[in-house]
Formats: C-alpha cells, sequence, structure tokens
C-alpha cells in the first residue's frame, strides 16, 4: 500500500457518497480518518431510487434522456441523504469537513481513457453547505489507469489486523476485487458481472428489481452450455488490472433458457468469474470478505464457497459494515485528496505511478 512522507495530520470528519452500477439508490456515510487510519466510521443511511428514477438512469446509460436534468436531480437527491444524515447524527454542516461525491457512472470506458459520472459538484456544495470532492476517476484514466476499482486503498486501510493474503470481494452491479498481501501489497480489478445481469434478467422475466434470497436461481438448473459460452470471453484471461463497464455483458446468451435457469445460470456465472480472477493473483488468498448487494445472495454466496474452496464471509464477520463500505471508502478517498495524497497506485488500476485525482468544489460563503 502506498505510504504517505507527510507528517500525521490530526483526522477530520468526512461524508462519502455511492451510488453504484446496479442504480438501486445512494448509500451515505460519516468517517473520522486522516487519509491514512480509519479513526471512525458510521453512522450512515440509504436511500432506494424508486424505479421510474432507475429507469432514467439505465436509460442515459443506453444513450436516452436528459442528461443535465437527470444531473441536477440526482445531486438533489444526494443533498437531501446528506442533510438527512447530519440531523440523524446531530450534527451542523459546519462539523463536517469534506464529502465525497462519487456521483453515478454512466460510461466508463479506460480503453478510450475516458470515464463519465454525473453528479453537480458545486450543486451539492451549494445545497449542503460543505465543501465537495467529486470527480476521482478521470485523473487516473486521462494517466492510462483503469479507473477503477477505486475502493482498494480503504480496503486495506481496514484490513491492517487481519491474516493475508486475503480478497476483500464486492459485489455491486460489478463485481471487483481487492487481493491484499502480508506487505500490503495490492492487486485489484473487476473480476465480471457482479448482480448486474442476474437484476436484469428478473426485471425483464418477473418484473422484480433483483433475484430476492436468491430463491429464483436456487429454483432453477445451470445450463453449462450457455455458462461456458459466457466464460469464454477475453476479459477473464485479460491480465490485472481490468475494469468492466456495467455494459459489456448481455443477456443474449441466456435468452433461450427458461426464467428459473436463466437466474441459476446467471448467478453461477457471477461465480465463476470470481473464480477465474484467482488465476489472476500472486497467491491464493486465505479467506475471501465479500461487501455489496451480492452478500445477500445466499445462492451466490454458496456458489463462491464451493467454487473458491477457502471461507467466503460477509464484511460484517469481522465488523465492517457492508453496506455502507462503499461510501465509506468515498469519504476516505476525499481526505485523501485534500492531503495530496494518492487515490489510485499501479496495482489498484494500472496507472503508472501513484496518482492523485479529485476535484475539489468550496461551499458558498455568505
Amino acid at each position: 500500500m502506498q505510504r504517505s512522507d507527510l507528517p500525521v495530520s490530526p483526522p477530520i470528519r468526512a461524508i462519502g457518497l455511492m451510488s453504484g452500477t446496479s442504480c438501486d439508490g445512494i448509500d451515505a456515510a460519516l468517517i473520522e480518518t486522516d487519509g491514512e487510519r480509519v479513526l471512525q466510521t458510521g453512522p450512515g443511511l440509504t436511500t432506494p431510487y424508486d424505479r421510474p428514477f432507475a429507469a432514467r438512469l439505465t436509460g442515459l446509460m443506453a444513450g436516452e434522456g436528459d442528461a443535465a436534468a437527470i444531473e441536477a436531480e440526482l445531486t438533489r437527491r444526494h443533498a437531501e441523504l446528506v442533510l438527512t444524515l447530519l440531523e440523524t447524527a446531530r450534527l451542523r454542516a459546519s462539523d463536517v469537513a469534506i464529502v465525497g461525491f462519487h456521483g453515478q457512472t454512466i460510461r466508463h470506458e479506460p480503453h478510450r481513457r475516458r470515464t463519465w459520472q454525473i453528479g453537480d459538484g458545486p450543486l451539492l456544495a451549494a445545497l449542503t453547505g460543505i465543501d465537495v470532492i467529486n470527480d476521482f476517476r478521470a485523473a487516473d484514466v486521462a494517466a492510462g489507469g483503469q479507473g477503477a476499482p477505486f475502493a482498494p486503498l480503504y480496503h486495506a486501510a481496514l484490513a491492517g489486523g487481519l491474516e493475508r493474503p486475503i480478497a476483500v470481494l464486492n459485489l455491486g452491479g460489478v463485481g471487483n476485487v481487492t487481493w491484499i498481501s502480508g506487505d500490503d501489497a495490492l492487486l485489484a480489478f473487476d473480476t465480471g458481472p457482479g448482480n448486474a445481469l442476474i437484476d436484469d434478467w428478473c426485471r425483464a422475466r418477473i418484473g422484480e428489481s433483483c433475484d430476492r434470497g436468491g430463491r429464483l436461481a436456487a429454483s432453477g438448473r445451470v445450463d453449462e452450455r450457455v455458462l461456458a459460452r459466457l466464460m469464454d470471453h477475453p476479459y477473464f484471461t485479460a491480465p490485472a488490472p481490468k475494469s468492466l463497464d456495467r455494459n459489456n455483458f448481455t443477456l443474449d446468451s441466456a435468452r433461450a433458457l427458461s426464467t428459473a435457469d436463466g437466474a441459476a445460470t446467471l448467478t453461477e456465472f457471477t461465480a465463476a468469474s470470481v473464480a477465474a480472477a484467482l488465476a489472476q493473483m500472486p497467491a491464493a488468498p486465505k479467506r475471501w470478505l465479500v461487501t455489496g448487494g451480492g452478500r445477500y445472495n445466499p445462492t451466490i454466496m454458496a456458489a463462491l464457497a464451493r467454487r473458491l474452496g477457502v471461507p467466503v464471509d460477509p464484511v460484517e464477520t469481522v465488523g465492517w459494515d457492508g453496506d455502507l463500505i462503499e461510501a465509506q471508502a468515498f469519504g476516505y478517498l476525499a481526505v485523501r485528496s485534500l492531503r495530496g495524497l494518492p487515490l489510485s497506485v499501479p496495482g489498484t488500476t494500472g496507472v503508472p505511478a501513484p496518482m492523485q485525482g479529485g476535484r475539489l468544489h468550496a461551499r458558498p460563503v455568505a
């Protein structure tokens, strides 16, 4: 892990905000950190997106809709959650030094050196009365990095006392893993689809936003031929670090399957793509800790345990909050940005050198 040669700074209070590729809602979390040590986390809140707004976001990913209007609404929703979190925590805006505002990824194309997260930083600063840092990924991508995953430095900060090597697996819309060695070396990359294809399948077939409890997948049978076609994708043998856009994989291969068999096959695809990540790691992890919505799906978790052959546990087993860890990460990264510390390193995104990033937007002064 990249360490700073700056003198130790006192911790400051930050709020991190995350709206993931699943387009299911916003997480907000308080964190106290100096950008290296994590002194305290929590509390935090989550607010789901209503279906019409989630559909507008996924439509924008497909090139449909008014980007400016959607960005303004997205920003207002984030501001409302920040203000609610302040009220819940009995804090004033002046008690928080910075907000880390990830925004919503609409397109991620590092091979073209571009990534696009919507979210109006100046508007959020105005609505909350707190300085804001956003645009975390752009500098990394412009320098030739993958721009993702972006939470590994935070994972390493949290995992200080755990047995190594260890893997932290985030199963959001896209899956990504952070491999941490005994000497704090990091390797991170997207593994493949997380929940995105399963969620898309459920929306199309049963009108639900996800496979709740993994029950639909558990009722079906995996089609091994379809699974083999899905795994026969050059991404899985490409060297890490590497990253994906949510739309790099589609439902096309599974469309002829029954509703239950399609869910089973796509769920197994998520687990198989994670298992394929082992070939990229210098040493097999002794344990996998799972965060993101996928940890709530027992069918995914059982498939992971079967394929990985070592303990696979939700991050709550080591005292982390899997619902808020991504939001906490962007609060942590915002503080690192303030201190001029790297947000990404070669092992996490493939960027040529440790890379600073983020764009600061000051709150209006009366």
